[in-house]
């Protein structure tokens, strides 16, 4: 049986993929070369940059990561979390997705494939950063991404607001304690101050920031101020991250010429933790009888990662040249055609998804 949802697409801001978002993988392959050679042929200026420390907290990479973060928290509205009892069985779902399987599989499967099956080809001293890596990756959900995804998906705009709201009120609490939780089960140790720091400078203080500065654009501009500015920092938060990946790459450089495939390598359970995490999301959503317009963003925000955050995190942790940086931009690399994999399987997969399931209607 057919099931009917109202989607109220006005509400995904920037639901459209522009040019950048759609090439986003060639871009950052672009940097990874240029980032290389320029790292090769001239490594004194990365070193310079690299020195710029403050509490082990890189200054140039955290203004830009302040660039990337604060245009996409601009575009969540907290107002929408009293949106949430409506759509109670996928947030439900996707909580539990994000939060009680998705950082642990990913741990499971980095200890799998990184620790024990692709050892021999990977450079010991770094296989517990790649780890913890994967496992920074892992712990962030993924924010203003998810709009784009929710959108192709003819995904339930008000469901995808209030789910993205939430998880970042969450992200507040709970990234620290499950990422410093993993990290101590993988034996690797913790920097506390610095992960705390990171936290403050990543997620409170642009959540503030970002807040307060949406307040005081629909105060005096309404919604049209509100897009205008969003159009013009796009170009700004996209271009900071293409020039952290050089920065990133210019350190990883010597490493990755070594061991060429260290990046397929790293690759292989990012890949598997989507889908698996995708498709349970995806399962569960219709054993609990939720419509596809839910339960598709559902399965989108359960797989993909807030890899801006994860980026940031992973260099105030273990440094520019870690192993753990260098796979939080693999996550970055497989984003957008991995998830828009996933959109497509959602897609094709609906005549199966409403086969049987008992309609759910939102209004608005």
């Amino acid at each position: 049986m057919s099931v009917q949802c109202e989607i109220t697409g006005k509400q995904q801001t920037g639901a459209t993929l522009g040019m950048f978002e759609r090439w986003l993988t060639l871009w950052v392959g672009l940097c990874i070369l240029v980032g290389i050679a320029l790292g090769h042929l001239a490594p004194a200026p990365f070193q310079a940059v690299g020195a710029m420390e403050f509490a082990h907290v890189n200054l140039p990479v955290a203004f830009l990561i302040w660039l990337m973060i604060i245009p996409m928290l601009l575009k969540i509205d907290f107002r929408a979390l009293h949106q949430v009892k409506e759509h109670w069985r996928g947030i439900g779902v996707t909580l539990f997705i994000n939060w009680g399987v998705k950082p642990f599989s990913m741990a499971a499967l980095g200890w799998l494939f990184i620790g024990h099956l692709f050892t021999g080809w990977l450079p010991a001293n770094q296989i517990d950063s790649y780890i913890a890596g994967l496992i920074i990756l892992a712990a962030a959900p993924c924010t203003a991404m998810v709009f784009v995804w929710s959108h192709l998906s003819d995904g339930e705009a008000n469901f995808t607001l209030s789910q993205v709201a939430l998880n970042d009120l969450i992200m507040i609490v709970a990234f620290a304690p499950i990422v410093g939780g993993l990290l101590g089960l993988s034996a690797i140790t913790v920097p506390w101050q610095t992960l705390l720091l990171s936290v403050g400078l990543f997620i409170v203080i642009p959540v503030i920031i970002s807040q307060v500065w949406r307040g005081q654009l629909l105060a005096h501009g309404g919604q049209t101020a509100l897009d205008s500015l969003l159009k013009t920092l796009q170009p700004l938060s996209l271009t900071a991250l293409l020039a952290t990946l050089v920065l990133l790459f210019g350190f990883q450089g010597e490493q990755i010429l070594q061991q060429p495939f260290v990046i397929l390598l790293l690759a292989v359970p990012i890949l598997i933790q989507v889908y698996f995490n995708a498709g349970l999301a995806y399962w569960l959503n219709r054993q609990l009888g939720e419509a596809h317009c839910v339960a598709a963003p559902s399965a989108l925000i359960g797989a993909s990662n807030f890899f801006e955050l994860a980026v940031a995190t992973a260099i105030g942790l273990f440094g520019f040249e870690s192993g753990a940086a260098l796979a939080t931009v693999v996550g970055v690399l497989v984003e957008v055609p991995v998830m828009l994999s996933v959109v497509r399987i959602t897609q094709i997969t609906r005549p199966w998804y409403d086969k049987e399931i008992k309609p759910i209607t939102y209004s608005r």
